[in-house]
């Protein structure tokens, strides 16, 4: 890990502050600085899910969210066992839409845990745990909306 213009890089396209960065932590005062095992787990998604991909892709990938405290993940809405508490997860935005990034996903026969694709918030989710089984697993969130006329 390099420290180029004040961030802790992880990779060639990747900064550590990325996966801390937390809007919700900001404006609740909440500290959000991942345990070493998470910074541990964050390293890894990346080094063996988040660059690669982002090298298929060949466009920037934006991370929305990453790592969340317990307090920050329950403002959040997650759930108590979110990856995102371990450092396994990152909700992950591509200028061409998360349906774009999913195809090159699967395209790409990278290990990935889970590729959750919300497509009313516009982005996707992505898992990858280094110990233990990477179940491949998709997801589709859609919202539907019933108009009874």
């Amino acid at each position: 890990m390099s420290n180029t213009n004040h961030k802790t890089m992880l990779s060639e396209h990747f900064a550590l502050e990325e996966f801390t960065y937390s809007r919700i932590a900001v404006e609740n005062g909440l500290d959000n600085a991942p345990p070493e095992e998470a910074k541990k787990s964050i390293l890894h998604l990346v080094t063996y899910l988040l660059e690669p991909l982002r090298k298929v892709c060949k466009t920037p990938i934006a991370i929305l969210s990453g790592y969340r405290s317990e307090e920050v993940n329950r403002r959040a809405g997650g759930v108590a066992n979110s990856q995102h508490r371990k450092g396994e997860a990152a909700d992950c935005y591509l200028a061409e839409g998360p349906e774009k990034l999913l195809v090159l996903l699967k395209a790409s026969g990278l290990v990935f845990d889970q590729a959750i694709l919300y497509k009313h918030r516009r982005f996707l989710h992505l898992s990858l745990t280094e110990f233990g089984k990477n179940r491949m697993q998709v997801i589709v969130y859609m919202v539907c909306v019933i108009c009874l006329f």
